[in-house]
């Protein structure tokens, strides 16, 4: 029998599918023909509805609902309070049931806190998506976007840095030390990491971080300013 815990005032449906390892706390609510993967996590008060399908290790945080036609790869990172839609045109005297968009969140991707996800896109691997956004069109890989709506303001890597590319030369995320390549592919700008394979997961020596966001920000501006001196 599958191993998952779920809090006692969770609701898991007859039907529902959870991998081992899934924790589902507080006021979750999976509905009966939802599958969800392995080690994955549902904070308080989130909601998965019929027929979403979710991948291994994707993070939900508190107030989540992922309505039916969104399907949710490996690794994603939901930030608290985000919203998904599945009618991009909704009416209440309309039925739409039957009907509703899919919206793609392909492998890493991550939606930051009260961002807006307008359905039928697909939101691209490791992309990230920040905090307040209103995203109303498809996502490329490794894509930063930001704002209302939201615009691509850069490029990002696995471990959630911004790359800054030279020209004919890799990025080089100042976490990892992952190499990223930035190629014109079908007339459109594509981002590869050129160290690990793109459908390879990251080795248990990458997966751990070691210092926060704002080390690296301190570092990276005292090393600017040393630089322009």
């Amino acid at each position: 029998m599958t191993e998952y815990f779920s809090h006692e005032t969770a609701i898991i449906d007859a039907g529902a599918t959870i991998g081992s390892g899934t924790k589902v706390w507080h006021f979750a609510h999976v509905f009966s023909g939802a599958v969800i993967g392995e080690n994955c996590s549902f904070g308080q008060n989130t909601m998965v509805a019929n027929d979403v399908t979710i991948g291994s290790n994707v993070k939900v945080q508190n107030n989540v609902a992922i309505y039916s036609g969104t399907k949710i790869e490996d690794d994603v990172f939901l930030g608290p309070s985000c919203v998904l839609t599945n009618v991009s045109n909704p009416r209440s005297q309309v039925v739409r049931r039957g009907i509703y968009e899919e919206t793609l969140m392909k492998r890493g991707a991550t939606i930051g806190a009260n961002a807006t996800i307008v359905c039928g896109i697909t939101v691209g691997r490791y992309s990230f998506v920040a905090a307040g956004a209103v995203v109303t069109k498809s996502i490329p890989d490794y894509a930063m976007v930001a704002g209302v709506p939201a615009k691509q303001v850069g490029w990002m890597s696995r471990h959630g840095h911004k790359l800054t590319f030279e020209q004919h030369k890799p990025a080089i995320c100042p976490e990892s030390k992952l190499r990223y390549k930035l190629s014109i592919v079908d007339g459109k700008k594509t981002v590869v990491c050129v160290d690990i394979d793109e459908d390879q997961s990251l080795p248990n020596d990458l997966s751990i971080g070691k210092q926060d966001y704002q080390q690296f920000r301190a570092s990276r501006n005292n090393n600017q300013l040393k630089t322009e001196n």
